[in-house]
């Protein structure tokens, strides 16, 4: 029987794909720092918007390091760091549907996983930015060292889902979030 995380990569490899692929077109043309700050606003945007409707139905009790999974005040810093205004959050119309703790962990799914990727972003970013600041990275630096162990934690946490229904939520959740965080960049970028 598949546990719960592997069910999610399986399940939404196509929206995953789909927005990795917009992703990674404008990740490659980004060769300054403002170019830079226009895709952290992006991710504030919707990363932002996301995680107060996540806080809003998550069961602390089922993941209590969730206070140190947020990764708003990361994108803040960078932001800060490159003396930018915060840009506005996103509009419930452009998010998925968060009701229930399912449909968080769903969303958390996405936004945990992009600390994967982030890995290879921060290299890319690295290497394409003139006179980029490491500690301009700190978003896309994830959990650091910690990144891979963090992301065990969070999957440990949610294959203790095992009932179908709840499973399909959580599942459903999460390709909304990237079908709409697809969107998002569509119509933002």
């Amino acid at each position: 029987m598949n546990t719960l995380s592997e069910k999610l990569k399986e399940q939404t490899k196509s929206n995953h794909q789909l927005l990795e692929k917009k992703l990674l077109k404008k990740l490659k043309l980004i060769r300054s720092l403002d170019e830079y700050a226009a895709l952290l606003t992006h991710f504030y945007s919707y990363f932002g918007a996301l995680e107060i409707l996540i806080d809003e139905r998550l069961d602390i009790n089922q993941l209590p390091d969730y206070s140190s999974r947020r990764k708003t005040a990361s994108i803040l810093n960078d932001l800060k760091s490159l003396n930018l205004i915060f840009p506005h959050l996103a509009k419930s119309g452009s998010l998925p549907e968060i009701c229930n703790h399912f449909q968080a962990l769903g969303s958390l799914y996405v936004i945990e996983g992009s600390t994967l990727g982030g890995q290879i972003i921060n290299k890319m970013l690295n290497e394409q930015v003139t006179g980029i600041d490491p500690s301009k990275l700190s978003f896309f630096s994830g959990y650091g060292e910690h990144t891979y162990k963090m992301w065990n934690i969070f999957k440990q946490a949610i294959d203790v889902i095992t009932d179908q229904e709840e499973q399909k939520i959580v599942i459903e959740s999460a390709n909304n979030t990237f079908f709409q965080f697809s969107n998002w960049f569509d119509c933002n970028g």
